[in-house]
């Protein structure tokens, strides 16, 4: 009988321990759908024990310490695990990672420092464990220093002759541009001066650890193909292209059982393709609790999500207020930058019976908008894959969105008889606004809307299908 592949993978957030943006989504998610196929892989899933992962909820288990040399002296790993429906995790603390220290801070050295350690600190608990990895995942640039590691201090090391690596890249403008000095104090070196690389990213993580991949990958066939253009390239286009027969795209998915209008418990009215009218009895309610008139017969849109200049807001609030004339609603849900965040805020202010902005999180609120809204605004200036669209069909709320990365991969244009939502080719305010008319145009026609959202809700966005082109990933690494 066949060994099962093992699988080493590494992320800086996973949900449901930790979660700050779509990568804990995935790290929670892809791990568990490639552990049910049929091949079963061993996965180990590693990630740092961040100060604000609770310790005593989750059950927390010691398993071994060991120390990871520094220039300043070493710095002591400790390693616990934790099974979470049916995955065991295994966690990493140390002092890089205090009780008061985020997730993720502004400075990236800081950040580098305790990255760094937890990449070293992950690899050498396979050796502790006598566990060999055939395949190294790793994601972003937090985790990029183990991919360099590989190819650099740990070369010669009997140990990983046979692993090989694939570095996931979900959002290509952070390397970890001032960590260079952090991966230096743990002996990591720089680029050689051969390098492919630009001059300016021979220090950075994630230069590294796309230079010294078996293979790249990004969350979306879009933004595959975006990445090795100037626009989308940060800089690294060349680099880049240069690795495209080792660079492909594969879309994450959702988990259908968590995004389930049919059962969703914060949902006040429940419903499928087949009972699309107890959507009104939740947009009803949704009025209701926003304060905004009741009149289901205006269309009502919505805006779930950072309040960060990636995500196009202040496109969304320039394109409604070129179309403050026509009869709609809309609500904004999310927090971020200040700025953008003011200016959702002055947009409610001063359309008060129009438009509903509320800065915070809130992850049940967010579920009854996409199950009582008409439509989702998705104006990102770049989307390496979203889910916000994924989930909003599930929803049957159709998005509205810029043709970019990921989004374009999952929605179909309005204008196509398979249509599931709209796009817009260009994300500036006025393309926004012309496309919400479209929208709001076919919202008037009930029959032809309840096409759209039906089609929307028939997607199969599962990760099953995504898992399965990670395995033919892994496998491939193995026989090149």
């Amino acid at each position: 009988m066949t060994e099962p592949l093992k699988i080493l993978f590494l992320a800086a957030e996973a949900a449901p321990l930790v979660k700050v943006g779509g990568l804990g989504d995935v790290a929670g998610a892809l791990p568990a759908a490639l552990q049910a196929l049929p091949e079963s892989p061993e996965i180990k899933v590693v990630i740092p024990l961040h100060g604000n992962i609770n310790r005593t909820k989750l059950k927390l288990e010691p398993l071994t310490s060991f120390p990871i040399a520094h220039r300043d002296g070493a710095i002591t790993a400790e390693v616990f695990t934790t099974l979470v429906s049916d995955m065991k995790y295994f966690l990493i603390a140390g002092d890089p990672f205090e009780a008061e220290t985020p997730v993720y801070s502004p400075d990236t050295l800081l950040d580098g420092h305790k990255f760094t350690f937890f990449s070293l600190a992950a690899l050498e608990l396979t050796k502790q464990l006598n566990w060999q990895p055939d395949i190294l995942h790793a994601q972003d640039w937090h985790t990029a220093p183990a991919v360099h590691a590989l190819k650099t201090i740990l070369q010669d090391d009997p140990f990983f002759d046979n692993t090989s690596t694939l570095l996931t890249v979900h959002n290509l403008p952070y390397l970890g541009d001032q960590a260079g000095p952090a991966m230096a104090a743990f002996g990591l070196p720089p680029a050689k001066s051969g390098s492919r690389l630009p001059k300016w990213a021979r220090h950075m993580p994630l230069p590294l650890g796309l230079e010294a991949a078996g293979k790249i990958n990004t969350v979306s066939p879009g933004y595959a193909n975006e990445m090795l253009t100037k626009a989308y390239g940060v800089g690294l286009e060349k680099f880049l292209r240069s690795r495209e027969a080792d660079l492909l795209g594969i879309l994450n998915g959702i988990n259908l059982e968590r995004w389930d209008p049919s059962g969703d418990p914060q949902l006040p009215f429940n419903y499928n393709q087949d009972t699309l009218q107890n959507r009104e009895k939740n947009k009803i309610e949704l009025l209701a609790e926003l304060g905004l008139d009741p009149q289901p017969s205006l269309p009502l849109i919505a805006y779930i999500g950072r309040m960060a200049g990636q995500k196009g807001v202040d496109l969304a609030i320039q394109g409604l207020n070129k179309i403050k004339h026509l009869p709609w609603q809309a609500v904004f849900l999310g927090t971020g930058e200040e700025q953008i965040e003011a200016q959702a805020l002055q947009l409610a202010e001063n359309l008060p019976a129009k438009v509903k902005t509320i800065i915070r999180y809130d992850d049940q609120l967010a579920r009854r908008i996409y199950a009582g809204a008409d439509m989702i605004l998705i104006p990102s200036r770049y989307e390496p894959c979203g889910l916000i669209q994924m989930i909003a069909m599930r929803y049957g709320c159709v998005p509205v969105a810029t043709a970019t990365g990921g989004l374009k991969d999952t929605i179909t244009d309005a204008a196509h008889p398979d249509s599931t939502g709209y796009l817009f080719q260009r994300a500036a305010p006025a393309q926004l606004a012309k496309t919400l008319k479209r929208a709001l145009n076919d919202f008037m026609h009930p029959d032809h809307w309840r096409g759209l959202q039906r089609r929307g809700m028939a997607q199969d966005f599962s990760w099953e299908g995504s898992a399965r082109k990670y395995f033919q990933v892994y496998q491939s690494l193995l026989t090149d």
